[in-house]
């Protein structure tokens, strides 16, 4: 009888051993199966990520934030680059609030509305762009700037376009 019930539990600890071993195989199998899976989607983000740090790369190439020598060219008059930039563009800006036609934007806007820019770009130290709009025409500007010691910016359009109506 002893001998039977020693046999019994041989069988049963060789099948519990044995039952162990294949769910951790299985279990080691699937969790293998997803680190390759992990590992192959990070390079895939890894290379995702690559390319758009070059596109941005390229993209802020006239970026005057990028620009060195822009920046050099404020510091050496002793201006603070990190509140001049706000307040060009805020000058800027501010000329949307003169009365009449916008002094900047050689087009008329549509009956009952007023030409305006809705956003600026510094390229550099002496190049801006902008946009501008009336809610029916839009457009862009090229202008030059200059920021005098008396800390006056004066602006001066160099080229625009009116996009047609479609």
């Amino acid at each position: 009888m002893k001998q039977r019930i020693f046999m019994y539990l041989f069988i049963f600890a060789t099948l519990l051993i044995l039952f162990q071993y294949a769910n951790a195989k299985r279990v080691f199998e699937d969790m293998d199966n997803k680190l390759v899976g992990r590992t192959e989607q990070l390079r895939k983000y890894k290379d995702s990520v690559a390319v758009l740090y070059n596109e941005n790369l390229e993209l802020s190439h006239f970026n005057f934030e990028r620009n060195e020598d822009a920046i050099g060219y404020f510091e050496s008059d002793g201006y603070d680059v990190s509140a001049l930039i706000p307040f060009i563009k805020d000058e800027l800006y501010q000329l949307n609030l003169t009365k009449g036609e916008h002094p900047i934007i050689p087009y008329a806007s549509s009956e009952g509305r007023r030409m305006l820019i809705n956003t600026v770009k510094m390229l550099n130290h002496k190049w801006i762009i902008a946009d501008f709009s009336d809610g029916e025409f839009w457009g862009e500007l090229f202008i030059t700037y200059h920021v005098s010691p008396e800390k006056q910016v004066t602006f001066n359009l160099v080229e625009s376009f009116l996009y047609p109506l479609q």
